[in-house]
């Protein structure tokens, strides 16, 4: 079961905050491919596309910025998880081999309803 806070639980949070970040991508230009891929490896929160390149996102958000960023929360073990879920997402969807892949991260810190800060950071790590 999702953990409360207040009124809203941590998924509702991430459910939102996923479509703030989708919006906002969209209106850089970017595609949505898939939106909640889940596999045995874990979840990618947005596979979107831009020309030739797939861009696996991982979308964070936090209702201030009093804690450590939400970047910061994207620890080795998640980025790895991450990793095998996208190359699990490739392997399945083999006409996507010929594109460059990239691992972005955007956060999203705020209170629905009100003002947020968007940060998109692109290439936030890399798949060794």
């Amino acid at each position: 079961m999702p953990k409360q806070h207040g009124l809203y639980s941590t998924h509702r949070s991430g459910q939102a905050g996923e479509s703030i970040a989708l919006n906002y991508l969209q209106k850089k230009g970017l595609n949505l491919v898939t939106a909640n891929y889940h596999c045995r490896s874990g979840e990618i929160d947005l596979i979107m596309q831009s020309k030739e390149t797939i861009i696996f996102v991982e979308v964070r958000s936090r209702s201030s910025s009093g804690y450590a960023d939400p970047a910061e929360t994207i620890t080795a073990f998640k980025q790895a998880k991450i990793i095998r879920t996208a190359k699990h997402y490739l392997m399945y969807n083999a006409h996507l081999n010929e594109f460059y892949c990239r691992f972005d991260v955007v956060t999203i810190t705020g209170k629905a309803g009100m003002k947020y800060k968007i940060d998109w950071l692109k290439g936030a790590f890399d798949a060794f």
